[in-house]
């Protein structure tokens, strides 16, 4: 028998109790995103960040963070069905109104959309940024170090976009199961490179100081950016 129920329109077998098609995701496809939106970019530059807090400050920042991710976690996935009911919420403003209801559920559709936006335009400076790396560093080594290789961001910046617009006219964009693993290899080679960089900085015989505290205050850096530098660590360097 085929019904029609919100966004699902098959057989009753392939409808979820949620209205939407029946689920797919292995236990790989899973494992996938559990990567993905643990180990991202800012793992590249989680040596220079550990390093301004040092092995004490910097270890009880990773494991506090951990534990944070571990909760948050948890607390998503028992809230993850109707309390009353026990339908399957499908999105976090569903969860948002099955468990708390009222004017909570504008509260989050806001900070969805506040936290899209603001990563969005993270990643497309960022990106831009990268890509203004990238071409710099081949000026450098075709034209020598003394050479001004000055790249202007704003044109990467528009390439990212026109990318980011072609590709999210991809239908059913989300149900690419082939696009997770990409980002799980993607993830793992962000840890190879950072660890094979901190490899390559040790054997290379630099003398840096390291200290249980951390970057020394009037010698590496001023009070002033250690701090700076501190806040950096727990805000964009934190898991995800």
């Amino acid at each position: 028998m085929e019904i029609e129920t919100g966004n699902c329109k098959r057989t009753i077998s392939s409808c979820d109790d949620d209205d939407s098609s029946n689920r797919t995701g292995t236990w790989v496809s899973a494992s996938a995103h559990i990567i993905t939106a643990v180990i991202g970019s800012g793992v590249l530059s989680l040596s220079w960040a550990i390093a301004q807090l040092g092995w004490i400050g910097g270890t009880i920042a990773l494991v506090i963070f951990s534990v944070i991710t571990w909760y948050t976690s948890a607390l998503l996935a028992d809230c993850c069905r109707d309390p009353v009911s026990g339908r399957r919420c499908s999105c976090y403003t569903d969860t948002v109104k099955s468990h708390l209801g009222g004017i909570n559920i504008k509260f989050c559709g806001i900070a969805q959309y506040v936290n899209l936006v603001g990563v969005t335009i993270g990643y497309s400076i960022t990106s831009a940024i990268s890509m203004a790396a990238i071409k710099r560093s081949g000026c450098f080594h075709k034209k020598g170090h003394d050479a001004g290789c000055h790249v202007q961001n704003n044109m990467f910046i528009v390439i990212f976009g026109v990318i980011e617009i072609i590709l999210s006219q991809i239908p059913n964009f989300h149900e690419l199961s082939w696009l997770s693993v990409v980002a799980a290899v993607m993830s793992f080679a962000y840890s190879c490179i950072g660890l094979g960089l901190s490899i390559a900085k040790v054997v290379g015989g630099s003398h840096s100081t390291t200290s249980l505290t951390g970057t020394t205050v009037g010698v590496d850096v001023t009070g002033s950016q250690k701090i700076w530098n501190c806040i950096g660590l727990c805000f964009f360097h934190r898991p995800h």
